[in-house]
């Protein structure tokens, strides 16, 4: 898909969101919009993966005679006995597992026949995703999503058939383009940005404007020692410490590449915006066991915490907190107490600094872990 095809699904999205969530406000909206285009990423994903593991098995879906059926539900009634080895090597290759039930396309069929299950369906596909899903626990990665609300609906059939028109909306928007994960990734980073528009002030607290992010995540991937020489080649961690929906961290990874840093790592205080970033990372193809995303708030930490941990904003009596190892596992990732960091403001200042594990300060010489400190969004 084109860039400019990309930037029309995006517009396609949005304009389909401001027309469907009437006296809702967008901050709301915005949660249940990301969500099921999140639920699109994972399902597509994932009957990618079964289609190719499965081969000659996977079944024609032009042979379904049952329009509410997907390829998977017919394959797992007519193999009960191969499921869970199907399901552990989804777990392996893809790291998580979606039941046919709870599979996108299935939500859509619920949706386009008014189906009453489809609240009831979405509530316990996403409590799955949560706790079942992938390896990683993502207990609350919905909680923002109040499928019970009265913004919905007063009973449950209005509720209900709000959904059913939400979803198929999105359903035939989506229909419009030949999509592809990189493709559902960019629209989400696009509906984040124009939420975040409609938000004023607000949006700083979980999204940081593309041009700024681009100009933070070159510096920290630029060698310290000596820029000229270009951009380093592996980070054994990046740190962002109010990462908001987390697009800063994205950017460095797709400077580094897919295998270019050893670990993501992010705090956010937030609970909306924590959900966001996890959802964001998955969604842009960083596997479970390659991110962690704390929801903590930095400056509430205590400062008698290890001074390996501390971000570096500045020099002592900076206002930058220090973090309890069980808050940031940092020597879990980086090895020894002796680490090379590079801190960045808001500002774009890089810093450098070595700190030994008596916490004095030394030149620095090369630079392993990039660092975004608290004052930088997102």
């Amino acid at each position: 898909m084109t860039d400019l095809d990309q930037k029309q699904l995006g517009k396609t999205l949005w304009n389909i969101a401001d027309q469907l969530r009437g006296a809702m406000n967008a901050d709301d909206f915005r949660d249940y919009m990301l969500s099921f285009l999140f639920l699109r990423y994972l399902s597509d994903n994932y009957e990618a993966a079964a289609k190719k593991e499965l081969g000659a098995d996977y079944p024609d879906p032009n042979a379904i005679v049952n329009g509410g059926n997907t390829p998977l539900s017919v394959w797992y009634a007519d193999n009960p006995h191969d499921v869970a080895a199907f399901e552990k090597q989804m777990r392996r290759k893809v790291h998580y597992v979606i039941e046919p039930q709870y599979l996108w396309a299935n939500i859509v069929h619920l949706a386009k026949t008014q189906d009453g299950k489809l609240l009831d369906a979405l509530q316990h596909g996403f409590k799955f995703i949560e706790e079942e899903s992938f390896s990683s626990n993502f207990q609350g990665l919905f909680s923002e999503i109040n499928l019970g609300s009265d913004k919905l609906g007063r009973k449950y059939d209005d509720r209900n058939a709000k959904l059913c028109s939400i979803i198929s909306e999105i359903a035939r928007g989506m229909a419009l383009f030949s999509t592809d994960v990189d493709t559902l990734g960019n629209a989400y980073e696009y509906l984040i940005g124009q939420f975040a528009a409609g938000s004023g002030k607000k949006a700083g607290e979980f999204y940081t404007p593309q041009q700024i992010s681009s100009i933070l995540s070159g510096i920290v991937t630029l060698d310290s020692h000596e820029p000229k020489t270009g951009q380093r080649k592996k980070l054994n961690a990046v740190f962002d410490f109010a990462c908001g929906s987390g697009s800063l961290l994205l950017n460095v990874r797709h400077r580094m590449g897919d295998h270019g840093i050893g670990r993501i790592l992010g705090m956010e205080k937030n609970i909306t915006t924590y959900n966001l970033a996890r959802m964001n990372m998955l969604l842009h193809g960083v596997k479970d066991t390659e991110f962690e995303i704390y929801h903590r708030d930095v400056s509430k930490t205590s400062r008698q915490a290890d001074r390996t941990l501390r971000p570096p904003c500045g020099d002592e009596g900076d206002r930058g907190e220090r973090l309890q190892p069980q808050h940031f596992p940092v020597r879990q990732h980086g090895g020894s107490g002796r680490g090379d960091r590079l801190g960045v403001d808001a500002r774009g200042v890089g810093r450098n600094r070595q700190v030994d594990s008596k916490g004095h300060s030394q030149a620095q010489q090369v630079s392993e872990r990039a660092w975004f400190a608290p004052t930088a969004m997102n």
